[in-house]
Order: structure tokens, then C-alpha cells, then sequence
């Protein structure tokens, strides 16, 4: 492993656990994550409705449909590469 600024790998997370408690502690949080937020939630607006034809109600329900679809995906990926995991395979 490299030394990055002199620091240990275990010393730059502390480091940036405590930058993270000193953010934290300055603002709120959900302020700070407003925009990556805001950001992620237009991904599945963009995807279901690109050229802003849907009546905003429809819209809003297929992305919240979009939004499940995709978290269950993920779900989906992390629950087949356990098993792969378990049964010594890395796929």
C-alpha cells in the first residue's frame, strides 16, 4: 500500500470521518445532499418521460415505478453474487 500525504490508509479515514462530523456538525445534512438528491430523482424523471409529455401526476408515478425498478435490480445483483460468494465462485 501507498502513503498518500504520510498518512496510513486507517489515518486518511479518520481524517475524513472527522471532516464528515465537522460538515455535519455545521450543517444539516439534508441540505447538503439536497442536490445529489434532487439530481438522482430527474434521472428517472428523464427516463420515463424525456420530452416532458406526461400530465406531472403520470410522470411522477412511473418514475416512483422506475425508481423501485431499479433499486429492486439492485437487490437483484447483490443477492446473485452472494450466492455466487458462497459457493466460491467470483463470477
Amino acid at each position: 500500500m501507498t502513503r498518500r500525504d504520510g498518512l496510513t490508509p486507517g489515518e486518511r479515514t479518520l481524517r475524513s470521518r472527522m471532516a464528515a462530523y465537522v460538515l455535519h456538525s455545521r450543517y444539516d445534512p439534508r441540505q447538503t445532499t439536497a442536490p445529489a438528491r434532487r439530481a438522482f430523482a430527474s434521472r428517472f424523471l428523464d427516463q420515463v418521460d424525456p420530452d416532458r409529455r406526461l400530465p406531472e401526476q403520470e410522470r411522477q408515478r412511473r418514475a416512483e415505478a422506475a425508481k423501485k425498478a431499479y433499486f429492486t435490480n439492485l437487490a437483484y445483483l447483490s443477492a446473485r453474487r452472494r450466492r455466487m460468494r458462497g459457493r466460491g465462485r467470483t463470477e
